[in-house]
Formats: C-alpha cells, sequence, structure tokens
C-alpha cells in the first residue's frame, strides 16, 4: 500500500517529520539544520535539482513553513521561489510543428503585431507585445502554437496563479480560494501550506509538563478512513492518542449538527448552499458574490464540533485533523478562530506518528464509533446531500420538495452556481466539494486512492441502527 503519490509529497513529508523530531527533543530546529538537511537530502543519493546546494536551499525553505511560513506572507499557500524556476514561460508559443507556411495566418489573425518570422520563415511570439488572446492558435493550420499552462496554474480554476517577476509563480490572496490543487500538482513543490506542526508539539509538551495532558483534544474528519490503510482504523486512534491527545472525537458528530441545522435552514429559505466546505465557500464569496446570500449560516461541521467543544472545556486545546488545507484558512475567520486552535492535515500526522516513533500496526485498537453512517459520509461526494434528506424525514418534512445537487470539483459548482444566478438549476440545495470525490479527495492527504470511498465502507464499522437525532442524543453530552 502506497504512503505518498509522488516524490514531491515525500520529500514534504521527510522535512515535516525531521522538523517535528527536533521539536520534541527540544532543539532549535534552524541550529539542527545540517542534521535536517542529511536526513532529507543525503550526501550520496543524486540531487534532485541541479546539484545538491540547490536542494538543501529548497530544504531550508522548507523547514521555514514547517514553521509557518512568512511573516510578511498572510497566504496559507506560499511559493518557494528558488524551487519554481524550472517551468518554461506561459502562455503561448510556436512549436517546432511550425512550417513557415506561405499564408502567414496566425499574423494575420494578432491584432498587435506580436508575431514576426525569421529567415525560413519560422513564425516567433514577441511576449512583450502578446496579449494571449489566442486568435493565433486558431488560425494556424498545422496547430503549431500552442497554450503552454503551467500545472499550478492549470489547476488552479480561480486564476489565483499569475506569473512573478522573477518567473516564478505567484499567488494572489484575494482570489485564493486555499484549495490546495496548486499544493498537490506542483511537480517541483514549489508551493506548500504553511504548517502549525511545531506549534501543536510545543503546546503537546507544555500540557504534558503541567500535567495538564486532558487539555488537548484532537477532532479528527471523517475521510481518515480513506487514509492510513497500512493499519487498522482504531490503531490510528490509539496513535493518535500517544502523541499526546486525551480525547480523539469525530467530526462526523458535528457533520451530524450541522445536516440538522442544514434542514431546518432549507426548509425555511427553500434554497441553500452547503457551508463545509472552506474553499468552497471562499469560492461564492470571491467568483459569486451575488450568491453569498445564499449560504448556510451554520458553521463547518469542524467548527460546529469545536464549539461544543469549546463551550463545555473553554481551556481546552482544539485541535482538527483532516484531509483540507482550506481549513488553514477558514480557522483564522471570525467565529472560528475561537473555536479550533490549529488544524494538521493527515500528511502532518503521519509525519507526527514517525517523528515519534509510534508504529500503528503495533497499536491496540481503539473503538471509535460516535457517529452515525450519515455523518461520517460527509467525508465523500453526496453523503452531505444524503444527510440533509434524512434529517428532512427525522423533521417531518415529507411534503417538503428536496432537490440536492451534489457538486464535487470546482468546474462542477461553478456551473451550479451560474445555473442557480439564473434561476435555471433543477435544485435547492447545493452541495459544494472543492475537491473531486469530495473530502476524500483533499489535497493535505497522504496519497489519493480511486477506491478511497469503497475503502470508507469497508473500514467504518457500521454502528447502532439508529436515527441523526437519536445518535446526536447519545453522544453529544459525551463530547
Amino acid at each position: 500500500m502506497k504512503l505518498f503519490d509522488n516524490k514531491v509529497q515525500e520529500t514534504k513529508y521527510k522535512v515535516l517529520r525531521e522538523v517535528a523530531y527536533q521539536t520534541w527533543k527540544g532543539n532549535d530546529v534552524f541550529a539542527e539544520f545540517n542534521e535536517i538537511a542529511s536526513n532529507v537530502i543525503p550526501k550520496d543519493e543524486p540531487p534532485q535539482t541541479c546539484c545538491i546546494y540547490k536542494d538543501r536551499a529548497v530544504v531550508a525553505e522548507r523547514i521555514r513553513l514547517a514553521l509557518g511560513g512568512s511573516r510578511h506572507n498572510e497566504n496559507i499557500v506560499q511559493v518557494i521561489d528558488i524551487a519554481c524556476d524550472e517551468c518554461p514561460e506561459a502562455g503561448y508559443v510556436v512549436t517546432d510543428l511550425c512550417r513557415g507556411c506561405l499564408a502567414h495566418s496566425c499574423s494575420q489573425a494578432c491584432k498587435r503585431d506580436a508575431i514576426t518570422f525569421d529567415s525560413h520563415q519560422h513564425a516567433s511570439i514577441d511576449k512583450s507585445k502578446c496579449v494571449e488572446c489566442g486568435r493565433c492558435a486558431k488560425e494556424c493550420p498545422y496547430g503549431a502554437i500552442h497554450n503552454f499552462q503551467r500545472p499550478c496554474e492549470r489547476v488552479c480554476k480561480v486564476g489565483a496563479i499569475s506569473m512573478g517577476p522573477g518567473g516564478e509563480a505567484a499567488i494572489d490572496g484575494e482570489k485564493c480560494i486555499g484549495c490546495g490543487a496548486c499544493v498537490y500538482h506542483c511537480p517541483f513543490g514549489a508551493t506548500v501550506d504553511v504548517s502549525s506542526i511545531v506549534n501543536v508539539i510545543k503546546e503537546i509538551k507544555r500540557a504534558e509538563d503541567n500535567c495538564e495532558k486532558d487539555k488537548m483534544i484532537a477532532i479528527v474528519a471523517p475521510s481518515i478512513a480513506s487514509q492510513f490503510l497500512y493499519a487498522a482504523l482504531g490503531q490510528v486512534i490509539t496513535g493518535i492518542k500517544k502523541l499526546g491527545f486525551s480525547q480523539v472525537l469525530e467530526v462526523a458528530v458535528g457533520a451530524e449538527m450541522v445536516a440538522y441545522k442544514e434542514g431546518l435552514e432549507l426548509k425555511e429559505k427553500g434554497f441553500l448552499t452547503s457551508s463545509c466546505c472552506p474553499a468552497f465557500v471562499r469560492y461564492i464569496e470571491t467568483k459569486h458574490p451575488k450568491m453569498k446570500e445564499h449560504i448556510s449560516h451554520n458553521l463547518s461541521p469542524m467548527a460546529e464540533l469545536a464549539k461544543h467543544v469549546k463551550e463545555k472545556n473553554p481551556d481546552s486545546v482544539v485541535v482538527f485533523i483532516g484531509p483540507c488545507i482550506a481549513k488553514k484558512a477558514e480557522v483564522r475567520k471570525e467565529g472560528v478562530k475561537d473555536y479550533v486552535d490549529y488544524v494538521l492535515t493527515f500528511e502532518e500526522l503521519q509525519a507526527l506518528f514517525d517523528s515519534r516513533g509510534i508504529l500503528l500496526k503495533e497499536q491496540k485498537l481503539t473503538e471509535w464509533n460516535q457517529a452515525s453512517y450519515y455523518g461520517r459520509m460527509f467525508a465523500r461526494t453526496g453523503g452531505l446531500s444524503a444527510a440533509v434528506e434524512q434529517t428532512l424525514k427525522e423533521q417531518g418534512a415529507d411534503d417538503f420538495n428536496y432537490r440536492p445537487v451534489a457538486c464535487e470539483g470546482i468546474d462542477q459548482c461553478k456551473t451550479a452556481l451560474l445555473k442557480a444566478s439564473k434561476g435555471v438549476l433543477d435544485g435547492n440545495f447545493i452541495e459544494g466539494m472543492a475537491c473531486i470525490g469530495g473530502c476524500v479527495g483533499g489535497c493535505g492527504n497522504p496519497a489519493r486512492y480511486e477506491e478511497a470511498p469503497k475503502e470508507m465502507d469497508k473500514r467504518i464499522e457500521d454502528p447502532e441502527d439508529t436515527t441523526i437525532m437519536e445518535n446526536l442524543r447519545k453522544t453529544i453530552n459525551i463530547f
């Protein structure tokens, strides 16, 4: 069973692991740079880039991001500029397919006189004049003009990435929705999400030193059932406790709370878009502001559960663990930051396990059966819609014409929102998930599996046959 999808993720994990290891020991991370760098980039292995010196310079930048990133950059995704220099200039370029034809259709189509020809009549594009309109590419009879996009630009569905003054990628924080697609798809690992792994370790150590371990509470996303497949789910939960958490709670219970409230809100308003995915919410706010009034007023499952925990235990330190990079931005928002202290991805969780020598396969099983099936299925596309449907039944709203539209990926979300804004959407509830497949496809996962939804079904024990409200009445006081 693979642990990581590619070498970029493996390198990212190694840095996080080494930083965590030094933090557990109480060492200054940068003082131990040479040891960290030699463990991540051994000198007797072929360099990843041009030379080992550049490799280790990139490691230094990764360490900085593991420590929280630049103080002058508030983005949760930041660019390592020295790692971002391998992509050729983006935009329309003339390829070797150019035949130097007599027609010069490309030049005729260009309104900016950006196309010139050499002595062999082969075309070239003057980038100082080109406005990337694409007319030349459409007119070329040989298809010799290609629109090259960097991987990060191509996967960014909101146009938040452009070329910086030095040729490196630049992220517009006003446009970025924090989905993490650029982090996952950059083949050089130049786009990286900032981490709170050091802060979390320090909180755990402080709680242990002060005999206040009960303060540390982990709330874990239901999509954990799609990760760490080399061990049983109960062993993973035991591993989290061994890190120093007194309780490990299912965010799926928070999902049940949200589903029930959204059912009530939907009946009242008649049309609603979900509020569970922070990247989807941010997408509406930035790209479809006229639809903002339709966003559910409920918190996300993470924030809903954390709020309940903080109300009962105000001094607790609540750490969300999940697959979502956008959650790192959500916890900075008003109305959320008072409830969730830190966010860790499953990538970072794997690094924590290994930095403390916790072998999941050797752990005892912890029973972890707090939520209902409906709450757990929030992790995949359609799960939220099904849970809302269930709550409508429990609320006696059989006469309500519930017509959900489940969207996975920003492209589907865009289509649904555009139709809704024009009044032609055949639906009254939009479930929006920025990641393909839902949270099981999150960009904070160590690995993505095509069979992730099926793996979830295999690993999640069927809870008692109860309704959502029955389960909430049974479990909520435990938290």
